[in-house]
């Protein structure tokens, strides 16, 4: 049975999706239930199956290609079955999608300030029908700048950009041109431009055909390029943004955990928690007393929330990836114990949906487990504040002029300073100092 298989909508926060491999190629069967391509959403890769089993007879968007839910994606059908009407069918889903958009872009533009086309970088943002009639006519896409939201490429920039006789760039040459840092305006040629035509005008006689180096020997050392995996370009992207928006100050808390482990070894008989899942609870109920700490920045405003969604950072092979407990500060210990370690699980095995990663107001990341002794975390946009756990360290202190050994911790907040200054931060980590050492205040 035939069908268009389209971008999925995999929870109720996503707008779009990458297609970040075809595990098919044209004209190669298909069974329902076979994965078929994969999917990026912020930092989810998800395994997308086929709703029917046949022959995948047209992939509509490539690898690396950005589109909105819903937008067909491939074809699949049987080997010799006419698809005029299903490729005429996708052409026109894809149009309506784009058209309609574009001309709810258009009215927002027409009661706001027309803004300067954005400079984009790394992803190509771009539409299906933009695309489709770059593609049509030949246009290297990537050499245009977008007027549509984030720089997105429109319907409009394509047209006018053929209308207005610019030259034609091969994609193979646009490669070339960027990783050679050649300027394709500078070319002169009636006709497209081709790889050949970069490499003369880069001078590049010695330049092999392979741009993509894996390996490189320099003298006696060898050094690898490793191309960044998808969760790792966009960790990269956002520890950038955060640090470029949010001006911060870490501020670092010894405090004794003697109270907290006696707290936690009661409970082991009844239902076993863990001291992440004990400041969870804890910075949830002293959240609601500070809630700057747990605002976001917009402009001039600070956005304050009457709710408390706690992000939790997990390490995975290729990097942190954080989770969110919705409404941790009006869940009992036993729930947040409970989502915690299922959120944990689908996160380590890839099952983590876009809806379970969105709406954080604030972050906890734990590194006590490693051995750190302190560190300065990077906030989490657009939260403004993000408290790191250090290791807890038998330590000898001094009281009543005896000396004692206690289990001492340091917490490593994080703030943004437009939201959170010194003074406000120490009454924070005060706050949160007072229940870990007295945990039975949870009880009131």
């Amino acid at each position: 049975m035939s069908c268009i298989e389209v971008m999925p909508k995999l929870g109720l926060t996503m707008k779009e999706g990458t297609i970040e491999a075809w595990h098919k190629k044209e004209g190669e069967e298909v069974k329902k239930g076979e994965v078929i391509f994969d999917v990026t959403t912020d930092k989810l890769t998800n395994e997308i199956e086929a709703k029917e089993s046949g022959v995948l007879r047209k992939i509509l968007v490539h690898e690396g290609e950005t589109v909105e839910c819903r937008v067909p994606v491939a074809i699949i059908a049987g080997k010799d079955e006419d698809i005029s009407a299903l490729l005429k069918q996708a052409g026109s889903a894809s149009s309506q999608t784009e058209e309609s958009k574009e001309s709810e872009e258009q009215k927002q533009q027409e009661v706001t300030k027309k803004s300067e086309p954005v400079k984009r970088e790394g992803r190509v943002r771009i539409s299906p029908i933009a695309r489709r009639i770059a593609k049509e006519n030949g246009v290297e896409y990537r050499i245009i700048t977008g007027t549509g939201p984030e720089g997105r490429i429109v319907k409009k920039d394509i047209e006018e950009y053929i209308n207005s006789n610019k030259v034609k760039v091969s994609p193979a040459a646009f490669k070339l041109a960027k990783e050679l840092n050649v300027d394709i305006s500078q070319i002169e040629k009636d006709g497209r431009i081709m790889k050949e035509d970069v490499l003369a005008a880069a001078n590049a006689g010695e330049v092999h055909e392979k741009v993509d180096v894996e390996e490189a020997v320099i003298g006696d050392h060898r050094e690898k390029v490793v191309n960044m995996s998808p969760m790792r370009k966009v960790i990269a992207k956002r520890m950038s943004e955060s640090v470029s928006i949010s001006p911060t100050v870490t501020y670092n808390m010894t405090i004794d955990t003697s109270e907290l482990k006696r707290f936690k070894d009661h409970l082991k008989d009844i239902f076993k928690v863990t001291y992440t899942d004990l400041l969870i609870k804890i910075v949830s109920v002293v959240l609601k007393e500070f809630p700057l700490a747990n605002c976001s920045v917009s402009d001039d405003k600070f956005i304050l929330k009457n709710y408390v969604n706690m992000g939790v950072a997990v390490a995975l092979d290729e990097g942190l990836i954080v989770p969110v407990i919705k409404d941790s500060d009006v869940k009992g210990l036993k729930q947040i114990t409970t989502e915690l370690k299922e959120l944990v699980k689908k996160a380590k095995s890839n099952q983590l949906s876009p809806d379970d990663m969105a709406g954080a107001t604030f972050t906890l990341t734990n590194l006590g487990m490693f051995g750190i002794d302190t560190f300065s975390p990077i906030i989490n946009q657009p939260e403004v504040a993000i408290l790191g756990v250090n290791k807890i360290t038998q330590t000898p202190v001094v009281e009543d002029g005896n000396i004692v050994i206690r289990p001492l911790m340091k917490l490593s907040l994080t703030a943004d300073h437009r939201a959170v200054d010194g003074a406000y931060a120490a009454q924070f980590l005060q706050k949160i100092k007072q229940y870990v050492e007295k945990p039975e205040l949870l009880l009131l």
